[in-house]
């Protein structure tokens, strides 16, 4: 077993069930300290189930889970003053302050000396000090979520769904937050639904799907060894490119904006089906050639989708 020093979390062979349901069936992974660690999963998967047994909130049916080389299930009193917790579905008193809600949580925490307003500046909050709660938007409230997570000097912060809900402008605005937590030093475990969410804030990945550890590294890496071709994007209109470029014997799709995605192995069957088209005398409006993103490699490896955003759904 590794030391404190390299890792923070430890989980070995972790298990838990709920009856006959097994939520969580004998993973193991490890999240270095002062590293962004994405935790990966469709609704089901077991990804809350795991990370509130690290945060002390639940027991494990077997198996090991080290926090900052302490014992899950022995230390609690010992680990919970020492790590940072934003729930899903984050809410606070509505008609208290930004600069108020940090007051009362640290000294829930018993922090007389909290740097109220480095937090503050941290999460970009420095011109809504005096914004009672309810006035926020989701973005700002998301923020001072973060803050309250912040209030203890935790060594490790747990994030989960951070940016669930919000429009594309707020997201980036929390994901500066996040960053900034790096910069910072502090080891943050993530989980998330956004593929986009991953690839830029994470160090390491983990992908569980129906209670599995399924696929593990970073997002280069994992991209890289299980997703060995090239995505086609073409922008048509009708049905006729879309058999052309099925009688070439490729499987084409089309995505939510009705574009034609095919998967190639090289950039010779792009310009196979680009002459086909031209040949047959068909036309498209568009095309993109690049590499998969990790959405593809998770849709891949699961065979699941993650639940859309409402907020995503309704602009498209």
């Amino acid at each position: 077993m590794t030391n404190e020093a390299e890792h923070v979390i430890e989980v070995e062979h972790l298990t838990k069930r709920y009856g006959g349901l097994l939520a969580v069936n004998g993973i193991s992974f490890t999240v270095r300290k002062g590293e962004v660690f994405a935790f990966l999963g469709p609704n089901g998967a077991g990804k809350t189930t795991t990370v509130e047994i690290i945060e002390t909130i639940r027991t494990p049916t077997s198996g090991n889970v080290r926090l900052l080389g302490m014992d899950v299930t022995r230390m609690k009193r010992d680990i919970v003053p020492r790590i940072g917790v934003l729930p899903q579905g984050f809410s606070s008193f509505d008609r208290i302050t930004v600069r108020e809600t940090l007051q009362y949580y640290s000294r829930l925490f018993c922090r007389g000396k909290t740097d109220i307003d480095g937090l503050i500046g941290l999460v970009n909050l420095k011109d809504k000090t005096r914004e009672q709660y309810k006035n926020l938007s989701g973005g700002l409230k998301q923020r001072l979520g973060i803050a309250i997570a912040l209030v203890n000097d935790p060594e490790v912060v747990f994030l989960d769904e951070p940016t669930t809900g919000l429009d594309p402008g707020a997201r980036r605005e929390v994901w500066d937050v996040l960053l900034g937590l790096k910069e910072k030093g502090k080891t943050v475990f993530l989980t998330t639904h956004y593929m986009e969410e991953a690839e830029l804030l994470a160090d390491a990945v983990a992908i569980i799907s129906r209670g599995k550890i399924i696929a593990m590294g970073s997002p280069r890496e994992l991209i890289e060894s299980n997703a060995k071709y090239l995505l086609l994007t073409l922008q048509s209109i009708g049905d006729k490119v879309f058999e052309i470029v099925r009688n070439l014997g490729f499987e084409p799709v089309h995505d939510n904006h009705k574009n034609i995605k095919v998967r190639v192995a090289q950039t010779d069957d792009v310009l196979k089906i680009l002459n086909a088209i031209k040949d047959a005398g068909a036309s498209f409006l568009n095309l993109d050639v690049r590499k998969p993103n990790l959405e593809e490699v998770f849709l891949q490896l699961t065979g699941e989708a993650l639940r859309e955003d409402p907020k995503q759904m309704a602009s498209k």
